[in-house]
Parts: C-alpha cells; structure tokens; sequence
C-alpha cells in the first residue's frame, strides 16, 4: 500500500503497524501468535498483521491470506499483498491492483486501484493510475470524485486532502470547509488535528482555527487526550489546552494505546501511564504498543510478549 509524503509527521500507527509487520526481516524466522492468556498459534507463517476486526492476514510463500483467533484460515492465502480489515472490509491487491474484500474472501470492490488506504467512517481514499485521489464508499462508487493529489483517511468527520502543494479539510460531502493552507497535516482526533506551517507543527481545531500553536518539530495525532510532541530535540507530552503533562523526557515517544504509552531513554524502551510514571521500566531493545492486553518486544535479537504489569507472557 503505496504512502505520500508524510515525512514532516513521524510515529503515525500506520507506521508503527508498518514496522511491527518489518520485524519479520530481524532474523525472527516464523511467525506465530500468542495471547495475554499465553494461548499460542504455532509459529507458521513468513509474516503477519496485528488482529483487526478479529483476523490477521498472514503470508504463507508469496500469498496471503486471514486466519481467526484459533489459527484456522477463514480466507485461504491468494493474495499478493493484504491489508488489515477495517470496518469488515479489507484492502488486497491481485493482479497488481488494489481492491476489497468481505470476510468471506469475497471481492466487494474489485481491483482496480493504484493506492488505496483502509475504510475509516464508510469512505476509503483511492488513486486509479494517472488519476488524483478521491473517495468511494463500500458499493466502490465514487462518493467524493478523484480531485486532489493526496487524501488521508476521515476522523470526526473531516478529511486531510492536498491541493496545488497545500493541505486542508473536506467533510464527507467533499465540501472543502478548512482551505487549504497548510504545508501538512494529520487526520482529526479528539476534535483536533495536527498541521504544519513551515518547519514547525502545532493543531487546528474543526474550524480550522489554531488551537495549539505551531512551535514543535515533530507531533502525533491526539490518543486519549494526549498527543507525543518533540521540542528541542526531546519528547513529551501535551493535554488538548496545549499544556505540557508529561514532560520532554524521551528520546521516542509514541501515542497512548491501552492506557499506556512506550518510550524510549537512551537506548531502553519502557512504558509509562498518563502520569508520566514508569509502569513497565526501560530494559528493552524495542518495545511496540499494547493491543489487546499485551506489547511486544525485543530484548537483542529475541521477540516476546509481555502484559501490563511487565511479566512475559511468551517468546517467539
């Protein structure tokens, strides 16, 4: 799935989806699955997505497919590439384009996508070759005509869309109700949305008025009422108001998942809470965000899991 130029943003989950799935080349071997509970899905395949929607696309040779919780394939591997599911459809490519599928392995929309990213509020972001991007609904009609040269995905309603080298917001109706005017920005959440203005990142609100000013050299969008900000080389954390809660600390810093957040000093990954304590102290190589009850991993080249209170839960 083909990205634009979203280097002024660093840590989007897509990213950190992206490096989970990369792990694969780290010596790792096999892939497999094991719960909170310790429950395990035999290491098998040649690589994985986290669990969505309740399926993992895994990579069997050069296909994929999806397998349930209990490790038995629901959608036999056949794909050249699979995305996660989201909103019960999922992104595969075939014949080197891009379409959807149920969670019967039943194309909904067939392929016929240069890029598309994952459904969000109904509407998915599509390009076909030599075209611009727009979006289409679940039926693969065209519900906002391909008009602009890059579109993110919709969060509270509005959607990141650039035009002419600037970024602004379109509502569902492909109503442009924030101009564009910005050199960058980020998908709304929490009611507010990351942009850049220059070299520096701040937020708007859904007016598009600046909510917290640009002053930060790299940002993540808000999780749980708090967004990752770096200053002067260093990360920490900020509230909707813009005030400073957790402070630039960290060397890395990624969002809030489950209440906690993994960060980086020095060379060592460990968690924290919204409080800025240490819950899980820094003592890994690598450290991912919780989903589902547990984190992985990577203490030298071995890749585990651990839940919150720290305790491995197994190795892979």
């Amino acid at each position: 799935m083909k990205k634009g130029n979203s280097g002024y943003f660093t840590f989007m989950l897509s990213f950190i989806i992206l490096m989970l799935w990369n792990l694969s080349g780290c010596g790792a071997g096999k892939w497999g699955f094991i719960d909170e509970k310790g429950n395990v899905i035999e290491r098998q395949f040649d690589d994985v997505t986290p669990f969505s929607d309740g399926l993992s696309a895994v990579k069997v040779g050069n296909k994929w497919g999806y397998i349930d919780r209990t490790g038995k394939f629901v959608i036999e591997s056949q794909f050249d590439w699979a995305w996660l599911f989201h909103e019960e459809v999922a992104a595969v490519t075939s014949g080197g384009k891009w379409g959807f599928i149920d969670k019967t392995g039943r194309f909904v929309i067939k392929p016929q996508f240069e890029t598309v990213y994952s459904f969000s509020e109904g509407l998915a972001p599509v390009k076909r070759e030599g075209a611009k991007w727009g979006y289409i609904d679940k039926t693969g009609r065209f519900v906002i005509e391909p008009q602009f040269d890059l579109a993110w995905r919709f969060g509270d309603g509005l959607a990141a869309v650039e035009t002419g080298g600037h970024w602004g917001f379109i509502d569902k109706s492909g109503k442009v109700v924030i101009k564009a005017q910005f050199d960058g920005a980020l998908h709304f959440s929490d009611g507010l949305a990351g942009v850049r203005i220059g070299k520096l990142r701040g937020f708007i609100d859904r007016t598009g008025q600046i909510a917290i000013k640009p002053q930060y050299d790299a940002i993540s969008s808000f999780s749980g009422g708090l967004a990752p900000v770096k200053l002067e080389g260093r990360w920490g954390y900020i509230d909707k108001t813009g005030k400073v809660v957790i402070q630039p600390n960290f060397s890395r810093a990624f969002p809030f998942s489950e209440g906690l957040a993994c960060v980086r000093i020095g060379t060592k990954w460990g968690y924290i809470d919204k409080t800025g304590k240490f819950v899980i102290e820094p003592q890994f190589d690598r450290a991912y965000p919780f989903s589902e009850g547990t984190a992985m991993i990577r203490m030298g080249r071995g890749t585990g899991y651990i839940d919150k209170e720290g305790r491995f839960v197994g190795t892979l």
